[in-house]
């Protein structure tokens, strides 16, 4: 969040007295600069877009056009009538918790949801309406970092259930570390006498990454239907990714990476599918699924189709939504959505695949992905792509038809500081708000 910092660029004064009258917008999302949000006009229209195949180019230098030319704009359609408003309340109101990260359940025939807060505790609750205590189901807090002042990216941010976790009682965190500064995603059970905690001395490191600042570090964990673990890593930090990570497959930073976990032990390590698409180069990160992406904060498989639905967070002026396919580059830091990053010196935008939805900072300024909406709550929603913004607590719903984005707009305007999205096995779609509690979609009244 805090390039300007980083850089040692000035920062106008009203950024300045915005970000100081709302410290939790320090999170962990590494969004772009917070001046667009607090001088956009109010009542401005959703900017909605439909896909862009490929963005328009100088066919006799192949470089990507002006930034006006190459975005697709605006729509002023109306706001189709299948989407609708939502609400939103409260669950598990009895529970209270501090920087909420991740909301998960794993697939085990059990009726308990898992929380992670930034700091280094995973909590574990029964999921119901009536509960009111929550248990601590591991405390790592003296493991893990949560950055300094300028760098509160950090902490306990991924946590992922293996498919086998009712046989083999295995689950995975992603956390940051120090001395070095490091992303760590490592490897726990649960305790064998009692499936209610977690053996703290059962750590094994997966993978460890080194991190030359403290923000954009991704976090997300999750496994694709395919059994593998996908681990999101944001570009390494500061502003304009000044070190090129996202266009370096040397480097497993900006990346989305695809890994095989089911043979690790304290004497192996991970290994690398067969099918992953940089497998047996030279010099590059076998580990990588895809890559060009700045910062991808929360990445979901919608559990028919398959399809892997990233938001990546902007630099300064829009936040895009990815479908995540394998081996494709994803443009940062060449473009950032749909425009290019630099074009007085023009961007080539050959091989860069472009997101299917954006939005502009005069709709928010750090996009939170979510999930495709798979629950029984509100029927006329299944099948939509939910997503929101952390720094308005807008939530969008995109409907995702035949290669094309057929639908879009405005849910709710919540107003909370959403940090995570969390999906239960049921399909119900669960919102975080980083120091405000657990919310839950129903439909409006």
């Amino acid at each position: 969040m805090w390039n300007r910092y980083n850089t040692g660029v000035y920062v106008n004064l009203k950024s300045i007295v915005f970000l100081w009258l709302m410290p939790s917008l320090v999170l962990l999302v590494g969004c772009g600069d917070v001046s667009n949000l607090v001088n956009a006009p109010a009542g401005s229209p959703m900017a909605t877009f439909t896909p862009v195949p490929s963005v328009p180019m100088d066919t006799a230098t192949g470089k990507i056009l002006s930034i006006s030319s190459a975005s697709p704009g605006p729509s002023s359609s109306p706001v189709p009538t299948a989407l609708r408003g939502i609400r939103v309340e409260r669950v598990f109101s009895a529970l209270d918790f501090q920087k909420l990260t991740n909301l998960a359940q794993p697939d085990d025939g059990g009726d308990h949801v898992f929380v992670t807060e930034q700091a280094g505790l995973v909590h574990l609750f029964l999921d119901s309406p009536q509960v009111t205590e929550a248990k601590i189901f591991l405390d790592i807090r003296h493991k893990v970092s949560e950055g300094v002042r300028q760098h509160r990216e950090e902490g306990l941010l991924g946590l992922a259930f293996d498919p086998q976790y009712s046989k083999n009682g295995y689950f995975y965190l992603y956390y940051s570390a120090t001395d070095p500064r490091r992303s760590i995603v490592s490897r726990f059970s649960v305790h064998p006498n009692d499936p209610a905690v977690a053996d703290p001395g059962s750590e094994i490191v997966v993978i460890e990454v080194s991190q030359p600042y403290g923000n954009h570090n991704g976090g997300q964990l999750a496994f694709g239907p395919d059994g593998y673990l996908y681990i999101g890593l944001g570009d390494g930090g500061s502003a304009w990714d000044p070190q090129r990570h996202g266009q370096n497959i040397g480097t497993v930073l900006g990346s989305i990476l695809r890994i095989d976990v089911r043979y690790v032990s304290e004497d192996n390590t991970y290994r690398i599918p067969p099918d992953n698409p940089f497998r047996g180069g030279t010099k590059i990160r076998e580990e990588i699924w895809a890559y060009g992406l700045r910062n991808p904060w929360r990445f979901s498989f919608d559990s028919e189709t398959n399809l892997l639905w990233a938001g990546d967070v902007g630099q300064d002026s829009w936040e895009e939504i990815n479908l995540v396919k394998k081996g494709l580059n994803y443009g940062w830091n060449i473009a950032e959505g749909h425009q290019c990053l630099k074009p007085d010196e023009g961007c080539e935008g050959a091989g860069l695949e472009f997101p299917v939805a954006e939005y502009n900072h005069a709709e928010g300024c750090s996009i939170t992905g979510g999930y495709v909406y798979r629950g029984a709550d509100i029927p006329w929603l299944v099948g939509t792509y939910v997503y929101g913004d952390f720094c308005t607590g807008k939530i969008w719903g995109l409907r995702y038809l035949a290669g094309a984005v057929v639908e879009q707009a405005l849910l709710i305007d919540t107003g909370l500081s959403i940090s995570s999205f969390g999906q239960t096995i049921d399909g119900a779609l669960y919102i975080l708000s980083r120091n405000d509690g657990i919310y839950r979609m129903f439909p409006e009244e």
